[in-house]
C-alpha cells in the first residue's frame, strides 16, 4: 500500500482533485470538507442522545456517544501529529509529504466523529439485542409461507445475525443520508475506509483466525458493491487501512480510560478499588522495566490533592490521573504503529498497536474492572431488561409491518399501513432508490434493513418515547 492511493480524494459522486485550487475561493482540503458534512449532518447531532455506558442518565457528566465521539476525534488527530512526524523525521517513507501528514490528521479526526454513528440506541447491548432478536425471529416468521432464514441468502441471514454498528455506519454515511441522491453523505473514500474496522463480510468472520481484521463483519451484503469499490480506489484490497489502526487505538484509548472516570463519578469504583488493582499490575511490570508506574502516579496526584487542601483528594486524583494515562497511552500507540510500520503498509500486521506491551496490559485491566464493576452490576443489568424490552418491541412492531410493505402480492393491513409512516421519509426513499431491479429475496432483504436502519437511526430518549406510545403508556 502506499499513502498517495490510501489518501484517495475520491467520493462515490465525482472525483475530486486537491490540487485544483484556481479560481475556487473555498481552500479547504477535500477532508476538511469532510468534516464539515459530517458535523452539519442530522445522525451526528442524534448522538447526543445515545448513550455510551449509563442509558437515559440524568447526570451531565456521564459520557454520551456524541462526547465520546469528541474524544476520539482529537486522540486519533494527536496519533495522527505524532506518527506522520515520526514518518517524516526518520524517513520511513521518501514518498510521505508534510502535506500527507495534514491529510491524515484531517482524516482522523473526521473518523472519530463518526466511528460510532451506526450504533442502535442504548450502547452496545442494542447491537445485541438486535442480533438475538433476529436469532430468534428469522426462523419462525415467514414470507409467502416459507421462513425468513430459508428465504434469504446465506449472506443476508448471516448479516442480521451479525449485525454490527460498524458496518451500520458505513451503510449510514453512503447510502442513508438520501439528500441529494443515493451516495449519503458523500465523504471521501479514505475516510470510508478508515472506518471500515473489519473489511470482510458476515460469511467471513472467524474469531481463530489470529487477525484482529477477522474479528466482526465490517459491511452488508447491500453494501458490498461501495466497500470494493473504496478498496480498489485506495489500495488496500482486504486488509485495514493503515489510518483504521490509529482510529481503533484512539477509541480504545477513550472508552477504556472514560468508562472508569463515568464508574468513579457515579459510585460503581473507588479510588482505593482502582489503586489495589494497578499495584498488581505494576508489580508485574516492573520485571520488564517499565517506567510509567500508574499506582505510583495515582497516589502522588492523591497526596498533592491533600497538600493542595482540595475538598476530595480522591476524586482529584482519579480525574488527573485518567490525563496522564491518556496522554502514555498515546505514546505507547505511536510507537505500536511506528514500530510495526512495515508490516501495517504491506497489510500483514495482525494485531492491534498495543499487543505484547505493558500499555495493553493496562488497557486490559481498566476494562476487567469496568465489565465487573459497572456492566455486570444490578443497576445496569436492570437497565439493560427494560432496554431490551423496548428493542424486542419495536422490532416485532416494525419487521411484523415492513414484510407486506412494496409487496405486489401483500396487502397492508391498516395498523402495519400505519407502522411503515413512522418510518423516516429518507430512508423510504433509500430503499425505493437501491431496490429497483433487484428480486424478491433482495427487496425483502432491504426492507428488513430498512427496519434497521430506522432504529439504530433512534436516540435512546425517542425509543423509550416511541415505545411507550405504541404501547399506550400514559
Amino acid at each position: 500500500m502506499n499513502w498517495e492511493q490510501l489518501l484517495s480524494t475520491r467520493r462515490s459522486r465525482g472525483a475530486s482533485n486537491r490540487n485544483q485550487y484556481t479560481g475556487n475561493t473555498d481552500l479547504r482540503s477535500e477532508f476538511e470538507k469532510d468534516y464539515h458534512r459530517i458535523i452539519g449532518s442530522a445522525s451526528f447531532r442524534r448522538l447526543q442522545d445515545k448513550t455510551q455506558v449509563f442509558p437515559l442518565d440524568k447526570s451531565d457528566f456521564v459520557r454520551t456517544r456524541l462526547t465520546h465521539s469528541l474524544e476520539v476525534s482529537s486522540f486519533a488527530k494527536s496519533l495522527g501529529q505524532n506518527i506522520g512526524e515520526n514518518i517524516l523525521a526518520y524517513e520511513k517513507d521518501k514518498n510521505f509529504t508534510p502535506r500527507m501528514k495534514e491529510d491524515i490528521c484531517s482524516i482522523l479526526q473526521c473518523a472519530g466523529l463518526i466511528h460510532d454513528i451506526g450504533n442502535p440506541p442504548f450502547g452496545h447491548f442494542g447491537e445485541t439485542a438486535i442480533r438475538e432478536w433476529f436469532e430468534r425471529k428469522l426462523p419462525v416468521l415467514t414470507y409467502h409461507g416459507e421462513t425468513l432464514d430459508k428465504v434469504l441468502t446465506p449472506q443476508m441471514r448471516e448479516d442480521f445475525y451479525h449485525f454490527e454498528g460498524n458496518a451500520q455506519a458505513l451503510r449510514l454515511v453512503t447510502k442513508l443520508h438520501f439528500l441529494v441522491d443515493g451516495h449519503g453523505m458523500n465523504l471521501t473514500y479514505a475516510l470510508l475506509n478508515t472506518i471500515v474496522k473489519y473489511p470482510v463480510a458476515s460469511t467471513q468472520i472467524n474469531k481463530s483466525s489470529g487477525n484482529i481484521k477477522d474479528k466482526k463483519m465490517g459491511y452488508y451484503y447491500a453494501d458490498a458493491e461501495i466497500f470494493e469499490e473504496i478498496q480498489r480506489e485506495t489500495g488496500t484490497n482486504g486488509s485495514r487501512h493503515p489510518l483504521t489502526y490509529i482510529l481503533e487505538a484512539a477509541d480504545d484509548i477513550a472508552y477504556k480510560t472514560a468508562d472508569i472516570e463515568d464508574a468513579f463519578v457515579k459510585g460503581f469504583l473507588t479510588y482505593h478499588q482502582l489503586l489495589e488493582e494497578l499495584k498488581e499490575l505494576e508489580n508485574a511490570g516492573r520485571e520488564d522495566g517499565q517506567t510509567f508506574k500508574p499506582a505510583d502516579k495515582l497516589q502522588e496526584l492523591y497526596s498533592r490533592g491533600k497538600s493542595m487542601q482540595v475538598e476530595n483528594p480522591e476524586e482529584y486524583a482519579v480525574k488527573n490521573w485518567i490525563v496522564r494515562v491518556q496522554g502514555f497511552l498515546i505514546n505507547c500507540a505511536t510507537f505500536g504503529f511506528t514500530s510495526n510500520y512495515t508490516a501495517i503498509m504491506e497489510g500483514t500486521y495482525k494485531y492491534d498497536l498495543f499487543y505484547r506491551t505493558f500499555a495493553g496490559r493496562l488497557m486490559k485491566l481498566l476494562g476487567n474492572m469496568a465489565y465487573r464493576e459497572v456492566f455486570t452490576s444490578e443497576a445496569v443489568y436492570r437497565m439493560e431488561v427494560a432496554e431490551a424490552a423496548m428493542i424486542d418491541f419495536l422490532m416485532d412492531s416494525f419487521v411484523g409491518a415492513i414484510i407486506k410493505y412494496d409487496d405486489e402480492r401483500e396487502r397492508l393491513e391498516s395498523t402495519p399501513l400505519r407502522m411503515v409512516s413512522f418510518i423516516s421519509s429518507n430512508y423510504k426513499k433509500a430503499y425505493h432508490y437501491h431496490a429497483k431491479g433487484k428480486s424478491e429475496t433482495e427487496k425483502l432483504y432491504l426492507r428488513l434493513l430498512l427496519v434497521t436502519d430506522y432504529v439504530c437511526g433512534m436516540t435512546d430518549s425517542y425509543a423509550k418515547r416511541l415505545y411507550q406510545e405504541l404501547k399506550a403508556i400514559v
